[in-house]
């Protein structure tokens, strides 16, 4: 039996991930932060199956401990600071834990069992100002935020262990992937939320930013197969993960409010935009300066070639689907007073 850790299994991706390995027969550890509340989110429905160990990425004795308790054969790092607006107001920690943080796991992977596979959760965010579209593996990185640097810095120190040690590392660059537990912070799940919340009758409209931003938007339940793939082969390298569509923000909220029922018209441009109720002058959606980024990412697209040669990687759940699903979870959330 194989056995894998997992840091930040109670994330979207951590609980699809350890999903995944359960059902090919894994022995799952999940790596889960203490607090004066404990928390499990979205690894709740996985006690009783995964065996949880408590650390944090800052503390190396606890990175140690857990090594000597899960003895992986498998790491896969997901645990971040992952909201990049908050990087900006907290960019030391967001370095500790998305740069160092790496480090210290592959000091402790390196004196413990070096044999372990490791797999790091780098983001498109690292292209940032993209320099050529899309986007591949050769692409040059010119992060755009204080997450995105710190996640460079990950990357490197991966491969840089790679070349070193000679450790099979390697890092998995995803481009956005969402779901019904992506966390209620992130601008997709605003969105989804505030539709279920406008539809039920118990908010009048949504605030967003910029309405032109671009992302390439997928599945975490694909892209956790792409994890699990990377550690599977003979040889660890780097590969991007994305569906090669982009979309806009304006594209997911039209399409979020169209899988509530309510199709949306916009008026005005920049700052002075809204969109209505199509053929009523009920406004849902407002644009709010205060959400745009001090340093805006415009348009990430991804190049997946490498990963659907090598990997044989493929994208399943479509963007309608994915946008669709998030929805009717929200409405769903909100009737059994959830959200």
């Amino acid at each position: 039996m194989k056995r894998a850790l997992i840091t930040g299994i109670t994330g979207q991706d951590g609980s699809y991930l350890a999903e995944l390995l359960l059902e090919k027969g894994y022995a799952v550890y999940g790596l889960v932060r203490r607090k004066s509340k404990l928390d499990f989110n979205n690894a709740e429905h996985l006690k009783g199956k995964v065996t949880f160990i408590f650390g944090d990425m800052t503390d190396s004795a606890s990175l140690l401990r857990a090594m000597e308790i899960a003895k992986p054969d498998e790491i896969y790092n997901l645990a971040a600071q992952s909201f990049v607006t908050t990087s900006w107001e907290t960019p030391l920690s967001t370095a500790d834990i998305n740069a160092i943080g790496v480090t210290k796991l592959l000091e402790a992977v390196r004196l413990v069992k070096p044999d372990t596979r490791v797999y790091q959760a780098s983001t498109s965010e690292m292209f940032g100002k993209v320099q050529t579209i899309p986007q591949n593996e050769k692409t040059p990185f010119y992060p755009r935020s204080p997450y995105g640097v710190s996640k460079l810095y990950g990357h490197w120190i991966i491969k840089n262990y790679r070349e070193s040690y000679g450790m099979f590392a390697c890092s998995g660059i995803l481009f956005n992937h969402e779901s019904e537990r992506r966390g209620e912070e992130f601008v997709t799940r605003k969105i989804t939320i505030s539709v279920a919340k406008i539809k039920a009758g118990l908010q009048d409209h949504v605030e967003l930013g910029n309405l032109n931003a671009s992302r390439d938007w997928g599945h975490s339940a694909d892209y956790v197969r792409a994890m699990w793939l990377m550690l599977q082969q003979d040889k660890a390298d780097d590969y991007v993960v994305a569906t090669g569509k982009t979309h806009t923000v304006r594209e997911f909220v039209s399409l979020a409010f169209l899988a509530a029922g309510m199709e949306l018209e916009f008026h005005g441009e920049g700052v002075q935009e809204y969109a209505t109720l199509k053929g009523t002058d009920r406004i849902l959606v407002k644009v709010n300066p205060e959400f745009f980024r001090p340093a805006e990412v415009d348009l990430l697209i991804g190049d997946a070639t490498k990963a659907k040669t090598i990997l044989g990687w493929e994208p399943e759940i479509t963007y309608e689907e994915l946008v669709n699903r998030m929805v009717k979870s929200d409405i769903q959330l909100l009737v059994e007073g959830k959200i």
